[in-house]
């Protein structure tokens, strides 16, 4: 029988916040602050006040060789000198609110309701929580960390600074609950603030003290507790099911927190990390997530394990394979940068799948300086224009990246093709259905364009030479969209990739909207460019120049499609489905029209 991870208990919310202050319970580092407002907590003490129910609070026990976090103590402690026996995984929020309103001395830092920071002290209005007619989430007072009710000019309406002030207004301060010595003076205070009225006084006392009082005093916390021995992908998987905090938690920040308990800054080794990356433009997009999947491909490999980077693996990396694997990961991100370049990509807003970047980096580093040999650079280029094109990357991607690692490189050395190659499949038609740079395979067209040596219309300059330079090169369109919609061009058709190719900002506000005849014109005469250069200009770009000329759309349309297509054919190795016909060319149109979503995610 299989042993259960988890145990349910009450526990008395006095025992909990006392463990709170002492720090037997703490934090793991990984949660996030204390974020709730004033209201919140208004309503969170009502509803103890009244012993209903607050939800269930989750800990995990400590002391496990197998799970390491580092701790800190709930916001509002003071001084621990106590090691955690227990971490609190949900119900933060609700144990913090409640320490810092009844076990705190000091005002609470909370905010309101415009999120400004505010302090404020809470108390209990006796007449009003005794009255059976009102909310009781009324009788729950909190004012500024003076005592002092204002209105918005600063006046004083109430004065609640002393205790004299307290128990004529009759408003009990929170904190004293579970203090007795301080209750009792406090109850003496009360019962004779008014010499004639001390009767009445005994009769509320005594009734506040049963129906509120002794409800905090014995009020019962539902807590589960996951017991040690539970492996750390299941504890972080039950954290992140149970936290309703809102951001979900990247395997970065548990990572980070398992490393601080031994002395080492993730966050701050990741920062210098990133530097070297980042300083390649095309690698900006690179995410800690990222490089820990790439180090955790690396590490498996180095260490002889199953090579793998899904979340259980890479939170059970240990610090000496991190470093081992981190290590050999930004050597790989660094030849990768290179190697993207090399095919035309020199932003990273224009990569087409960032997740292809991880296994990338991975196999340039296994590789080494050999994949600068031309055979080898080949082979990489044709498993990166295969899970470009056919768009491999879009979910799923730690089972693909592993294999790739493992595929690519014994294919290099002799092995069978990877399956991301023999998987891959392109379908003409997706160069009618391909609109926007939301896609990876739109993305690529527009890169291997620039690889095969696109030149600008206006100036002759290579879009290689020119994009090095920023000179703000992007996709646009060949025939007009103005021009397509005076001629009633479906724009399903029209804004598809087979009408867009790579030319500067500044030659594409010299195009306009004119037809592709007059424009060429007037950027010959501009130029002083023969029409032979401007012949040779446009076919660098997969263009008939005589479809420009007799501003043919239709024939344009048909001769580009299929010449991007042997181009992508030629790219990733391997013959794509020619699947256009009258039928897929309407389905194009339809698509648009219908307002279809057609574009694979990158």
């Amino acid at each position: 029988m299989q042993r259960t991870t988890f145990q349910s208990n009450p526990k008395s919310l006095e025992d909990l916040l006392k463990e709170v202050r002492s720090g037997k319970i703490q934090l793991p580092d990984f949660q996030r602050s204390w974020v709730w407002d004033d209201d919140r907590i208004k309503s969170l003490i009502a509803s103890v006040s009244l012993n209903y129910p607050i939800g269930v609070v989750m800990m995990l026990q400590t002391g496990d060789d197998q799970v390491k976090f580092k701790a800190r103590p709930l916001e509002g402690v003071t001084e621990v000198s106590l090691t955690p026996e227990s971490l609190v995984l949900d119900g933060q929020q609700r144990l913090t609110s409640l320490f810092q309103a009844l076990f705190q001395n000091g005002p609470v830092l909370t905010r309101d309701t415009k999120n400004k920071a505010i302090k404020r002290r809470y108390y209990i209005d006796i007449r009003k929580a005794l009255d059976t007619a009102a909310e009781r989430e009324d009788a729950i007072v909190s004012i500024d960390a003076d005592r002092k009710v204002k209105n918005f000019r600063g006046e004083i309406l109430a004065n609640y600074s002393d205790r004299k002030l307290e128990c004529l207004a009759e408003v009990f301060p929170i904190p004293l609950l579970f203090d007795t010595v301080e209750l009792m003076k406090w109850q003496m205070a009360y019962l004779t603030c008014e010499s004639d009225n001390q009767e009445a006084r005994m009769v509320r006392w005594t009734q506040f003290t049963e129906e509120v009082v002794q409800r905090f005093q014995g009020y019962q916390v539902p807590v589960i507790t996951m017991l040690r021995g539970t492996p750390k992908d299941a504890v972080c998987q039950v954290f992140e099911k149970v936290n309703t905090g809102g951001v979900p938690l990247t395997v970065f920040e548990l990572l980070t927190a398992t490393y601080a308990a031994e002395g080492f800054e993730l966050r701050k080794d990741w920062e210098q990390r990133r530097s070297v990356i980042w300083s390649k433009s095309v690698l900006k997009g690179v995410e800690n997530t990222d490089f820990l999947m790439a180090s955790s491909l690396l590490a498996t490999r180095e260490a002889k394990r199953t090579v793998s980077c899904k979340r259980k693996d890479i939170l059970s990396m240990s610090l000496d394979d991190y470093r081992c694997g981190a290590q050999l990961a930004v050597k790989g991100f660094e030849r990768a940068a290179r190697f993207l370049i090399g095919h035309g990509v020199y932003a990273a807003r224009d990569v087409p799948y960032k997740t292809q970047v991880v296994p990338l980096a991975a196999i340039l580093a296994i590789l080494g300086e050999k994949w600068e040999g031309d055979a080898i650079r080949t082979k990489l280029g044709r498993w990166y224009w295969c899970g470009v094109f056919g768009e491999m990357y879009g979910s799923t991607v730690e089972t693909r990246f592993a294999r790739d690692v493992g595929e690519v490189v014994d294919w290099i050395e002799g092995g069978a093709e990877p399956s991301t190659i023999q998987e891959a499949q392109f379908f003409e038609s997706r160069l009618l259905r391909l609109r926007t740079r939301n896609s990876a395979a739109y993305k690529g067209v527009y890169n291997l364009l620039i690889k095969e040596g696109g030149l600008d219309f206006r100036t002759g300059e290579s879009i290689q030479v020119g994009t090095y330079f920023d000179q703000r090169y992007d996709v646009h369109h060949v025939f007009p969209e103005d021009w397509c919609r005076g001629k009633g061009i479906p724009n399903g058709i029209y804004n598809a990739i087979a009408n867009k190719t790579v030319i500067s900002a500044r030659t594409n506000r010299s195009i306009g909207g004119a037809a592709p005849s007059v424009y060429l014109a007037r950027l010959q005469k501009a130029q002083s460019m023969a029409d032979a250069r401007m012949d040779e200009i446009v076919n660098t770009h997969l263009i008939d120049p005589s479809d420009l000329r007799a501003d043919d759309f239709n024939t344009f349309i048909e001769e580009r499609r299929g010449a991007l297509a042997t181009r992508i054919e030629s790219a990733m190795g391997k013959p794509i489905q020619r699947d256009v016909s009258n039928e897929t060319r309407q389905e194009a149109v339809e698509d648009i029209e219908n307002d279809v979503e057609v574009d694979l995610e990158a």
